[in-house]
């Protein structure tokens, strides 16, 4: 197949910056409270995979429909709870990682939170072992919940720091 498009210019420097700091501050303060949680005789995990490709979002692309708040926040919420359910409810890991993905990213479509990451949320609530599988439907609350309200927040703090109202975030909330 011959590719006709050429590839988009770099991103300035400065969005490049912004970009970087909301991601290192995100991913830091979710790990941060996944530590001090530790701490205090609650173990649970509080930094997931997923949560990287959120941040690629989130930081990197904040105007994208996919990085808005409802998308964010609500697409791993709905992804975590049908991918807790798909587990306890499939044996079969391959089975029940398909389904738990496929029927996630159907979810997001219908409720309008379609958020990329989600499906590895819905994924790792199936294949993230045993310490994942623990935590049950505590998994939606304790990391998910927590962690993309984390990712949101610091969205909204470094995104509107910027000079640059391209950059303003959120584009909308519900």
């Amino acid at each position: 197949m011959k590719a006709t498009g050429t590839c988009p210019p770099r991103k300035p420097v400065s969005k490049i910056i912004w970009s970087l700091a909301g991601a290192f501050l995100g991913i830091y303060l979710v790990a941060l409270l996944g530590n001090y949680i530790e701490r205090i005789g609650i173990h649970s995990i509080f930094l997931i995979g997923s949560f990287g490709a959120s941040a690629v979002l989130v930081y990197g692309a904040p105007m994208a429909d996919f990085s808005q708040p409802r998308n964010i926040v609500g697409g791993h919420v709905i992804s975590a709870m049908v991918g807790v359910t798909i587990c306890l409810l499939v044996r079969d890991p391959a089975l029940a990682s398909a389904t738990a993905v496929s029927l996630a990213v159907a979810a997001m479509h219908f409720t309008r939170t379609l958020h990329p990451p989600g499906g590895a949320t819905a994924l790792i609530a199936v294949i993230g072992g045993e310490s994942i599988h623990k935590l049950g439907y505590g998994y939606v609350l304790f990391p998910v919940l927590a962690g993309a309200i984390i990712m949101m927040l610091v969205a909204l703090l470094v995104n509107n720091l910027s000079g640059n109202p391209k950059r303003h975030y959120p584009v909308y909330w519900l």
